[in-house]
């Protein structure tokens, strides 16, 4: 059965069975207050579940320590979260903060305690680590779930199905936007493009090849121009990002952040161009984010033809009780459970993960050398750290 096939009667399982297997998780959760804290609810998501129990939480600060003990419900506190791995004989691990700088050495940890991770975005900070921890997930068969909210989102599992239903013909593009916040250019492309790149393959598959154009203030990025971002992410350049994805039958997918005057929320996500019509795909945390379509082959409203908002409702899940921002991580932990459960891959794996870095490190790379560059890459030193 195919990966789309196993999501999709998973969180159509979710509405009609409840957890049968008897098993309780034990949960930890790994943090850092004043260093990436707890991310977007990795720590608190598995209070939806009766069949899983947070018995321990690891932060080296004190009062982070004590306060996020308190929050999960936890038993024990650890100062390290080897010492954790070590004795608590944990089956999930949250690997929750948002910045990068310790993410090999978690992740790695975790896999060789063999522990299976929910994973918070972004992936890696380079592929060089990106390589080393899939590497080490892998070695010890472990299952990791990224935080991509968009992929156990009813809405894009129903644009999913109408796409390949041929509600809007065959597609002819595909563009993306980051946030475009204060972060525009190379900060997004890394925080909150690992979404729309995620989303890319998602319905595009592996990307082929990039051609990109990365500026500051409209002048090209080269030798000397890379900084640091104001989170530990790994080197960023540039403040506006502009990126060409070449996918299999001939489709482009455009990634594109610019710092401007003003942005909206809206802008964050996707446009799916068809021959019939077109798709646009907030990317929000479900139930947010509601998609439209426009079945107008001129991609332009008429008299006759307007947006029209897609309908997706939640799996009525007996495994969890969860709604509004809690609902996007309920439904990737439970697919994760799941995926443990049938040994299956989940809904976004390790690879996942691991190609949104290929995507992104693709971008500097192209702009470096000033050519279109194929995936995966050859060269998987940061092009940022050997510019120079």
């Amino acid at each position: 059965m195919k990966r789309r096939s196993f999501l999709e009667a998973s969180l159509a399982g979710l509405a009609t069975m409840g957890w049968a297997g008897g098993k309780k998780y034990r949960i930890g959760v790994i943090g850092h207050t004043g260093r990436g804290n707890y991310g977007h609810g990795l720590d608190t998501v598995w209070r939806a579940f009766d069949d899983t129990e947070v018995v321990a939480v690891a932060d080296p600060d004190d009062e982070g320590r004590a306060q996020a003990k308190e929050r999960t419900g936890a038993g024990r506190d650890y100062r390290d979260y080897r010492r954790m791995l070590d004795r608590e004989k944990l089956d999930i691990v949250a690997i929750a903060p948002r910045w990068l700088d310790q993410r090999a050495a978690m992740t790695t940890a975790a896999a060789e305690a063999g522990c299976h991770i929910f994973h918070e975005k972004s992936f890696a900070p380079s592929l060089t680590d990106a390589d080393r921890m899939v590497a080490a997930v892998e070695r010890n068969r472990v299952k990791v779930q990224m935080a991509h909210q968009m992929r156990t989102s009813p809405f894009v599992t129903r644009v999913k199905a109408m796409i390949e239903a041929g509600e809007i013909g065959m597609i002819q593009e595909v563009r993306g936007r980051g946030k475009e916040d204060r972060r525009a250019g190379g900060e997004d492309l890394m925080v909150l493009g690992s979404h729309i790149c995620d989303m890319m393959r998602y319905f595009l598959g592996d990307p082929r090849w990039v051609f990109s154009h990365v500026t500051e203030d409209g002048k090209e990025v080269g030798r000397g121009q890379v900084r640091e971002a104001t989170e530990p992410i790994g080197p960023v350049a540039g403040n506006q990002i502009a990126a060409v994805f070449g996918f299999a039958g001939g489709i482009h997918s455009y990634f594109g952040s610019k710092a401007s005057d003003r942005t909206d929320r809206k802008r964050f996500g996707l446009w799916i161009y068809g021959s019939r019509g077109v798709i646009h795909l907030p990317n929000d945390v479900y139930p947010r984010g509601q998609p439209w379509i426009l079945r107008s082959p001129g991609w332009l409203p008429d008299e006759t033809r307007r947006w029209e908002p897609i309908e997706a409702r939640p799996p009525a899940s007996s495994r969890f009780r969860a709604e509004g921002h809690t609902l996007g991580n309920a439904l990737l932990v439970a697919d994760l459970l799941e995926a443990i459960e049938q040994d299956r891959k989940p809904a976004c794996s390790e690879q996942d993960g691991h190609w949104t870095i290929e995507m992104i490190t693709s971008v500097y790379q192209s702009q470096k050398t000033g050519a279109r560059v194929n995936l995966p890459l050859e060269d998987r030193r940061h092009p940022l750290e050997t510019w120079g």
